[in-house]
């Protein structure tokens, strides 16, 4: 099936479709598909040579993809089911798979790190990548972001004898690898319009381990965890000295975490983290455990975690005056956003912070409302924009003016985007985050260049 010369995408755009298309463009192929909306990423991969539309109908699909013989299809679950070109290969008989089958099939001869959990996978499964690279091993990986020290969200090396993966709960879709060693970080709340209730995507991730997991391989959970995964897996913990790998001594020098790591009896000293923020320590913590099972020294990664330049829109410091600070970040759960403001508000004691939030989903924003207010008020100013839908229709009577309404806070305001830059090139703000995993992104550009044209300078 892998070997047909034309891969058509539906919903190429995506951040884990795209590392696909990126694969697939390496092999030689004929890479084309459809996303809605045209973003820098798309760009990216048509100058790498896909051929990407953005309307959804019949004759925006090139007739070399509309051989049912020499092509195949992935699609995205987030593609709406009423879609016209998801349609028209259906009836037409094409093969058709998810990026998950897909990838499943293409890591089955590699030995297999897959990173999972609602919260960390995409800064875990890049460091992870990193550390490996920068011990010489050979590698493939399938990031959920771009990887500033990869310079992509597809990596791979000749002869590659490991493949790391982002592995994403949405749809159940990481049932579909075949890990040898697995890592979680969080399984709070999230995606309930898939799974329903909590305690079923708590199930589905007991599931992953005991079903998925190789025999023979290893399973690195964070501690608190044990009391929904079970306590027969190896454990992290940056607080919790009865963990198998913890932290002891931490400090914070000039915005830069350090800490001694412990494991097995045996201890490195002054592992300093290349990224601001207590819970990269946490992130740098488990990849410091994967990265030994894989038998690379702890000195080496020492200085490989020093060297972690982060991801994409992942606690992206932008500017860092003394009068302004501006910082991106994917955030869409309320736990992240708290994490988010909290590790601001320790870097920054004594400055104001104004947030601006995009809320992603219309299911997510009504499962979590009174989560998302709590963790909103945390911010000093709320600039709240509306709802990106991503692959929803609305639900009645959801939308940020309802989430605005349960924020007890008297700085609060409703903007469109035009309204949200107006305010920020007009009002003194000491530190600025922009928040949110819809197309909220495609605006930090034109915050950046705002804000230091206030400080007099221009963006590089």
């Amino acid at each position: 099936m892998l070997s047909k010369k034309n891969i058509y995408f539906l919903g190429g755009g995506g951040i884990g479709m795209s590392a696909l298309m990126r694969y697939f463009l390496a092999q030689g192929k004929n890479v084309g598909g459809y996303d809605k909306t045209a973003t820098h990423l798309t760009e990216k991969l048509i100058e790498e040579g896909a051929t990407l539309n953005f309307k959804d109908d019949l004759e925006a699909i090139p007739m070399e993809f509309k051989d049912v013989e020499n092509t195949l299809v992935i699609y995205t679950p987030a593609i709406p089911f009423d879609a016209v070109q998801l349609n028209f290969f259906k009836k037409q008989g094409f093969p058709l798979f998810k990026r998950s089958e897909i990838l499943g099939i293409l890591t089955q001869s590699n030995y297999n790190i897959a990173v999972a959990g609602t919260h960390g996978k995409t800064t875990i499964s890049s460091m992870v990548a990193h550390c490996l690279k920068f011990a010489g091993f050979p590698l493939t990986a399938f990031l959920g972001g771009v990887s500033k020290n990869l310079g992509s969200n597809y990596y791979h090396d000749t002869n590659s004898k490991v493949t790391v993966i982002e592995a994403d709960e949405y749809d159940r879709s990481f049932l579909k690898l075949s890990p040898n060693i697995i890592s979680i970080s969080a399984v709070d709340a999230d995606h309930l319009d898939i799974y329903g209730t909590e305690e079923e995507m708590q199930r589905t991730f007991r599931q992953f381990i005991d079903e998925n997991l190789q025999e023979g391989g290893s399973a690195i959970v964070e501690k608190k965890l044990t009391a929904v995964l079970g306590n027969h897996h190896e454990t992290y913990s940056i607080t919790d000295e009865s963990a198998n790998y913890f932290t002891k001594n931490i400090k914070v020098i000039n915005g830069v975490f350090s800490a001694d790591f412990h494991w097995n009896s045996t201890h490195i000293n002054n592992v300093e983290i290349g990224l601001p923020g207590i819970h990269n320590l946490e992130n740098a913590l488990v990849t410091f455990a994967v990265c030994l099972k894989m038998g690379i020294e702890a000195s080496v990664l020492k200085k490989a975690l020093k060297n972690y330049q982060g991801v994409d829109r992942r606690f992206d410091v932008h500017i860092k005056e003394k009068s302004c600070i501006y910082i991106d970040d994917y955030a869409h759960h309320p736990a992240e956003i708290e994490t988010l403001v909290k590790s601001v508000k320790k870097m920054f004691p004594s400055k104001k912070i104004t947030g601006v939030f995009q809320p992603h989903l219309f299911s997510r924003t009504q499962d979590f409302l009174m989560e998302f207010s709590k963790a909103l008020e945390l911010l000093d100013t709320l600039i709240l924009l509306e709802i990106y839908p991503a692959r929803e229709l609305p639900i009645p009577g959801v939308n940020s003016e309802l989430l605005l309404s349960k924020i007890k806070k008297n700085s609060k305001m409703l903007c469109s985007k035009k309204q949200m830059h107006d305010y920020l090139s007009n009002t003194d703000c000491d530190v600025v985050l922009t928040i949110g995993a819809g197309d909220i992104g495609m605006e930090v550009q034109k915050v950046k260049e705002n804000l230091l044209k206030k400080l007099g300078k221009s963006a590089e």
